[in-house]
C-alpha cells in the first residue's frame, strides 16, 4: 500500500522504528529484554518490502545511552535519521558529531519514573537550549496522564517537541484527559508534533484518540510511525498491519499523505 506526495510519488516515511542486536548491554531492570537482533540490515530489508522510502531510528530505553549501534546503523544509510538518549550535561560538540552521522533529536524516556527529573534545573535548561540552537528535538516518552507535568517547562525552553505513541491516553479518560489535552493545545500552537504510532500498545481507545487528535488539532504536525520490530508484541503485531492501523484511521486521502510521508519528510529529512 503506497500514497502517492505531489511533490515525490509514492513515499512512506516511518517516524519510529528500533534497531539493537541481542549482545547490546542492558541498563539494570530495562523494561524490556529482547532475547534477538533486530539489525539495520533487517530494518533496511523490512523497509524495501513495504515500500518505506525513509525511517527514524529511535533510542530505545533498555539500552540507556549506549547509541553506539544507531549512530552506527545512521551512518551506513542515508535513508535514515535518528534519536539518542544522552545525559543532559553533554557538551555540544557531541551532539555535533551526532548531528553529523543523522541524529536529529534526544529521546526523553521519562515512561516508569517513580520521579521525573527536574527541566527547570540548571542542568536541564542549558541541555534544552543546546538543542533549540542546534534544531533538534525532543523525543518525549511518557504517560499521558503525566505530560502537563513536563510539557510547560518543554515548551518555555523553545526546543522542538515530538510526542510519543499518540500521547499514550490513559482507558479511563481517553482523549478526555488533561494529558491528551495539553497535548492537542501545544500541537494546535505550533510548538509539539505528534506519532501516530504504537495504537497496538494502547488498547481499544486509540483509534479515536487518534481520530480526536486529527480532528482538533489537524493533521499537519502527525507522522506516523510503525515501531517496528514491536518489541513485547512481535507475535500479535505485524508492519502491514502497523500500515493498516492509519489507513483505516484515517480515510482522507491527503490527510493520510501529510501523515504517511509529507510531516516526517519535511521534519527530518529535508
Amino acid at each position: 500500500m503506497t500514497f502517492s506526495s505531489p511533490s515525490a510519488g509514492p513515499l512512506l516515511v516511518d517516524a519510529h522504528v528500533h534497531v539493537f542486536t541481542r549482545d547490546m548491554p542492558l541498563v539494570p531492570n530495562p523494561r524490556h529484554t529482547p532475547g534477538y537482533s533486530f539489525t539495520v540490515e533487517q530494518l533496511l530489508e523490512t523497509m524495501d518490502a513495504h515500500g518505506v522510502q525513509f525511517a527514524v531510528i529511535a533510542a530505545a530505553s533498555p539500552w540507556g545511552d549506549y547509541n553506539d549501534y544507531v549512530i552506527e546503523s545512521l551512518r551506513k544509510s542515508p535513508r535514515l535519521r535518528g534519536t539518542v538518549i544522552v545525559d543532559p550535561g553533554i557538551e555540544r560538540l557531541i551532539l555535533e558529531d551526532m548531528h553529523a552521522a543523522g541524529v536529529r533529536g534526544v529521546r526523553l524516556p521519562f515512561i516508569s519514573m517513580r520521579e521525573l527529573p527536574d527541566l527547570d534545573s540548571w542542568n536541564y535548561r542549558k541541555f534544552l537550549r543546546r538543542l533549540a540552537d542546534l534544531d533538534w528535538h525532543v523525543h518525549l516518552h511518557i504517560e499521558g496522564p503525566r505530560i502537563p507535568e513536563v510539557l510547560p517547562a518543554l515548551e518555555a525552553s523553545g526546543v522542538k517537541i515530538v510526542i510519543d505513541h499518540i500521547g499514550r491516553p490513559g482507558p479511563e479518560d481517553s482523549w478526555r484527559g488533561a494529558g491528551f489535552q495539553a497535548m492537542i493545545r501545544s500541537v494546535q500552537s505550533g510548538r509539539a508534533w505528534v506519532k501516530m504510532s504504537g495504537a497496538y500498545r494502547l488498547g481499544s481507545h486509540a483509534r479515536e484518540c487518534a481520530q480526536v487528535l486529527c480532528k482538533e488539532a489537524g493533521t499537519d504536525r502527525l507522522m506516523w510511525a510503525s515501531d517496528c520490530p514491536f518489541v513485547g508484541a512481535e507475535s500479535t503485531m505485524s508492519y502491514q498491519a502497523a500500515i493498516d492501523w492509519l489507513a483505516d484511521t484515517v480515510p482522507d486521502p491527503d490527510a493520510r499523505r501529510r501523515i504517511f510521508a509529507d510531516n516526517a519528510l519535511r521534519f527530518y529529512f529535508s
